[in-house]
Order: C-alpha cells, then sequence, then structure tokens
C-alpha cells in the first residue's frame, strides 16, 4: 500500500528535491534530458539520468512549428502523462505553455493539472523578476518550481529571436539579482539557457538551489539537452551547444548511456559547446 517507503529503499530510489540539493552539495553533475512519450521515457530512464523534462520544445522537434509559442497546456498535459507512464527513477518536471500563468490564479490551476493529470512532480516556468509573485504563491501550495531564465522560448518574438543572453555587464547582473529572487521566493530549481558560461557559473555558484544549465558552460549544477538533438534527430540547423551522441554507438540507449555519463565525468560541455 504504502508505495513511497518501498521505493526509498530500493536500489535505485526515484529522485526527488532533496536528491538533487544533495547532488549539488556533493559536487555529483545532475544529467538531465526532455522525452515526449512512454517509449522514449522508458529508455532516458534505463540510460540513468536523473531528471526528465517535458518540455515545449515539442512543439518544435515534434509538432513542426518554428517557436514553441503555439503549445497549449493540453500538450503539455497529454504528453506528461504518456512519460509518466514510463519513467521510474527520474524526476519529471513539466513546462508550463506561453501564457499559461499570466495570474497567480491561473498558474496555480494549471499547475495543479499538469500534477494531478500529467503526473508532474514540478512544473517551470519561463521568467525573471517579474515572476517572484507567482513562483512565489505556487511554492506557498507546496508546488515544486524551476524557474527558467537566460534565452526564454516563449519570448522569442519579443526579444528578436534565439540569441545569446546576459552578454553585456548590466544584463548579467540583472540575471543573477533575478535568479536571486526567484530563489528566495521558493524555486526549487533554476534553469539557464544560451548565456556566457562565466555567468552560469557566477550564478551557480551564488545559488543554494541546483542550477541546470543548456548552452550555459560547463560549471552548472547540471546539463539538460533536447532527446532529439542527442539522438540527431532533429533537422536543419541546431543550437551549437547541442551534439549528436549517436555517432559512435548502435543504439539509442548507448547514445543517451554515452550522454549521461559525459555529463557526470563533465566532459560535456566542453567549452566548444557553450554558444
Amino acid at each position: 500500500m504504502y508505495k513511497h517507503l518501498q521505493e526509498r529503499y530500493a536500489p535505485r530510489p526515484p529522485v526527488n528535491v532533496g536528491t538533487l540539493v544533495k547532488m549539488k552539495a556533493e559536487g555529483e553533475k545532475i544529467a538531465a534530458i526532455t522525452a515526449y512519450d512512454a517509449s522514449f521515457a522508458t529508455l532516458v530512464d534505463d540510460a540513468g539520468v536523473d531528471v526528465v523534462l517535458v518540455g515545449d520544445s515539442l512543439g518544435m522537434v515534434i509538432q513542426g512549428h518554428d517557436t514553441t509559442v503555439p503549445v497549449t497546456l493540453a500538450d503539455i498535459v497529454y504528453h506528461c502523462r504518456a512519460v509518466a507512464k514510463g519513467l521510474y527513477r527520474p524526476f519529471l518536471i513539466a513546462d508550463m505553455p506561453f501564457m499559461t500563468y499570466a495570474s497567480k490564479e491561473q498558474a496555480l490551476d494549471n499547475a495543479v493539472r499538469l500534477m494531478q493529470e500529467g503526473g508532474a512532480k514540478m512544473v517551470k516556468l519561463e521568467g525573471g523578476a517579474g515572476q517572484v509573485e507567482i513562483v512565489e504563491f505556487l511554492a506557498s501550495h507546496d508546488i515544486a518550481v524551476c524557474a527558467h531564465l537566460g534565452l526564454k522560448p516563449q519570448s522569442v518574438h519579443k526579444v528578436g529571436g534565439f540569441r545569446v543572453q546576459g552578454r553585456e555587464n548590466e544584463a548579467a547582473e540583472r540575471m543573477l539579482r533575478d535568479a536571486q529572487a526567484l530563489e528566495g521566493a521558493g524555486a526549487d530549481i533554476v534553469l539557464l539557457e544560451c548565456i556566457p558560461a562565466p555567468l552560469g557559473k557566477h550564478i551557480t555558484e551564488q545559488l543554494h538551489v541546483p542550477v541546470i544549465g543548456i548552452g550555459a558552460g560547463p560549471d552548472t549544477d547540471g546539463q539538460i539537452l533536447v532527446l532529439y538533438d542527442v539522438l540527431d534527430i532533429t533537422s536543419g540547423r541546431k543550437p551549437k551547444f547541442s551534439k549528436n551522441f549517436l555517432a559512435g554507438h548502435d543504439s539509442a540507449l548507448e547514445a543517451v548511456k554515452a550522454y549521461t555519463q559525459a555529463v557526470k565525468s563533465k566532459e560535456y560541455p566542453g567549452p566548444e559547446h557553450c554558444f
């Protein structure tokens, strides 16, 4: 009946927020990846990843859109529910799509859907200091939150495209302040996307919560990549920080294992993969 007690003493107990905080404290890198269905969820679980994100990146790699903006909450709930069926150990995070957290009440209602219907254990939302009130509200209702800073794909039309963020001193200082404010509001994880490596390192050192990077340099507490990039499935031009791990391996499972091992051994990303 008490399944959580059985899982706690399993050889590979499920990852939780406490696990991730301990990994940061002990210097163990967090390997994270996206997934969008049960089959790939089982595969990445078998490969030893720690965190799985059902990202609104599905709008681009699965639905064929140019941005993540068209992705709906129903899309994320559907894919999250499928992924949850295939996972045992990894910690499952779900993206909150564009304009699904415009107010505290809307954010709470939609976060509850992602958890109750989708099976997510944490929700991720984009934005800086402007989201502090929403993060604080969600945290006060015992909802785990990942805050997303740097390049924010949902804001791509406003910022003028997919570009490195935080290059100027003022922007870098503002990003650090935003990260600290979000941590203070109750964010349990901070994700940094497409920022200079020195800034990624500095923010990671200043925060107590785990920091996961994508194109944010080698010194964050963990790394995340889109599964389709890891397996070289994504067509067309790819981000410079992505890497094809299928090269030299005979299966998708071996490729994801290679990615996981590269993160754990601090071999990924090297300096050439930061931007």
